[in-house]
């Protein structure tokens, strides 16, 4: 029963957002209500925590907003100086295929960016420069939500890994024992888990690119058609292998630390080398476009809207156009390697604000706004007008434009957040009860059995649907994920590593990011048609690597004919057939001009 009651919240967001398609600002007061009531009458947690606990979802709210309009002023700077329609250029040159396009830009430059960041910074980057180069906005948010699975569990240069699960498992003596069995020091024991994360992700993540482009042509293609998609399964399946191979092998032999970066980094410059001489590249005659855009469903289109510059008396240079997102990428870098001083002074005494013990509870909070990425957007901005050499009417009116689209997102996001945090400190309360999120997963645990695998990489997507973060769900999971796999006599780091995939998917349809990347581009109200977009891909992605971690937990007692890989090798198979029958057969024109 408590288990039930603790999905209320999460049932509200599904039946509101996605079933009655509410836009968020209407649905996630309903939710953030919901979670109240729960915490209050059932969990009995104080009043007073309650708040402290809205109060710091709030300023995690604010600190979200803060990021979303430092990429919406980027866009707009890139927009208003004319480098957007360079660049638009650039990508004709290379392509003018939009699948080949979205590939390119969602997932290897996203991935990149994903290593560099994390935290929803790709769908800040890549969102609204898709946009910028012709796509609908609602087709951009879709791609940049999809990619935010295989390169998630590496974010940040790590974090998810070496604050996530680092912080879940430590002071736990059944896992120090564990380490110590298989004679590894701590830190070698999360590289050793992080490794087969990269294994499970490298497995998914094949298919990645394909279904990005066929849900693409499927959703927003003129003839609605996945068939189109799957025309370049040769070009997605190579886009997939020059990140995934470099991604594993960098998790094999480096560490958590860098997979997503360098696979990124290195796919980027092996696919557009690829794309430049046109290997595996789709015939002119196979070119695929959107349909013009008056035959557009208005629900694709976002506030931002392309201007053509006429003004510029001289075309601005690729290189010119492209080096504020060289420099993002730069300074990305920079501020997040540990052995640089940069995240030392932007995360210092002098330049973190500490909000202690919120209402006399022990929740508390520390804001670094020159760390957060917004700020860097905010810098790069500034360094644009004077590089593209921009007028000052102009740059006033990116800085408004941006200011205008922003308001909608907030009124989101300022109950969203709260929710999150309420579901997250719901312990503590008179009636002696775990958090919610615990009480749920527990309950899955029970009804589950030795079955445990297949459902351990929802539980991990289920805590960053709700948290919007792969970090907090595996700081809040992964020891009951390990403490589940010894109960059910499986190998818990297996299980674990199940967790950290599946925490990484479930980004792919978490409520908040969603919000922030739709707001990037002024799509504010239509997040529950984007998440029944989306959510057949976190669906695919945790049932196809659960399979697979229960055939490997399974493998010594059931050998390889087992239910797990039994599953997985048949989505394997449905996927060749599906690619033999309909990417190999006679293409069909859809050119659009």
């Amino acid at each position: 029963m408590l288990a039930a009651l603790s999905l209320l919240p999460i049932i509200s967001v599904a039946v509101f957002l996605v079933m009655l398609r509410w836009p968020a600002s209407r649905a996630m007061p309903i939710s953030y209500l919901v979670a109240l009531g729960l915490a209050l009458l059932v969990w009995q947690v104080p009043f007073i925590k309650v708040m402290a606990a809205s109060l710091n979802g709030l300023i995690d709210a604010i600190e979200l907003i803060y990021i979303i309009f430092g990429a919406i002023l980027l866009l707009n700077t890139l927009q208003e100086s004319g480098a957007i329609q360079t660049i638009r250029r650039g990508f004709s040159d290379i392509t003018p295929d939009r699948r080949i396009q979205v590939i390119i830009i969602a997932w290897l430059f996203g991935s990149f960016i994903e290593g560099s960041a994390g935290f929803g910074t790709p769908a800040a980057v890549v969102v609204p420069l898709m946009v910028g180069l012709g796509f609908p906005a609602m087709a951009a948010v879709v791609a940049g939500m999809i990619i935010q699975s295989t390169p998630v569990s590496f974010g940040a240069l790590g974090t998810p890994m070496l604050t996530g699960i680092y912080t879940g498992l430590s002071g736990d003596p059944a896992v120090l024992a564990y380490s110590q069995t298989l004679g590894l020091e701590w830190l070698d024991f999360i590289a050793f888990i992080a490794a087969r994360v990269a294994i499970l992700h490298a497995a998914a993540g094949t298919f990645i690119p394909l279904i990005l482009v066929s849900s693409m042509t499927y959703f927003f293609g003129r003839n609605k058609s996945f068939i189109e998609g799957l025309k370049v399964w040769k070009f997605a399946l190579f886009s997939a292998f020059a990140m995934t191979i470099p991604y594993l092998l960098v998790a094999l032999f480096l560490g958590p630390e860098f997979p997503s970066l360098f696979g990124g980094l290195i796919g980027l410059a092996i696919v557009v080398y690829a794309a430049k001489i046109g290997f595996l590249m789709p015939k002119n005659v196979e070119i695929w476009h959107f349909d013009k855009k008056e035959n557009w469903d208005p629900h694709w289109i976002g506030t931002f809207e392309i201007k053509e510059i006429s003004k510029v008396a001289t075309p601005m240079s690729m290189k010119k156009a492209w080096l504020p997102y060289v420099i993002v990428a730069a300074l990305l870098i920079l501020t997040r390697l540990p052995q640089l001083p940069f995240s030392l002074v932007l995360r210092g005494e002098f330049s973190t604000f500490t909000i202690n013990n919120i209402f006399g509870t022990e929740l508390g909070q520390s804001i670094q706004p020159f760390y957060t990425p917004a700020a860097l957007f905010v810098t790069v901005s500034i360094i644009t007008y004077f590089i593209h050499g921009m007028n000052l009417k102009s740059y006033i009116r990116a800085w408004k434009t941006s200011a205008r689209t922003i308001v909608s997102a907030g009124a989101a996001l300022i109950f969203t957040v709260p929710m999150v945090q309420i579901f997250l400190n719901s312990d503590g309360g008179t009636a002696g009860y775990e958090q919610m999120p615990i009480v749920l997963a527990e309950g899955v645990a029970i009804a589950a059995g030795s079955a445990w695998p297949f459902f351990s990489t929802f539980i991990g997507g289920l805590g960053a649907f709700v948290a919007g973060s792969n970090t907090v769900s595996n700081m809040m999971f992964s020891l009951f994920q390990f403490g589940v796999g010894e109960r059910i006599s499986a190998d818990p780091t297996w299980i674990v590593a199940l967790q950290a995939v599946g925490g990484a998917a479930g980004n792919v349809i978490c409520v908040h990011n969603v919000v922030a990347a739709s707001a990037v581009v002024g799509l504010v109200g239509r997040e529950g048609e984007i998440i029944r977009k989306t959510l057949p891909v976190f669906i695919y992605y945790a049932l196809f690597t659960g399979s697979i971690g229960y055939g490997i937990v399974s493998f010594g007692t059931n050998g390889l004919l087992n239910i797990g890989f039994i599953i997985a090798a048949t989505i394997i198979v449905v996927a060749c057939a599906v690619i033999i029958k309909y990417g190999m057969g006679k293409s069909q024109s859809s050119k659009v001009n």
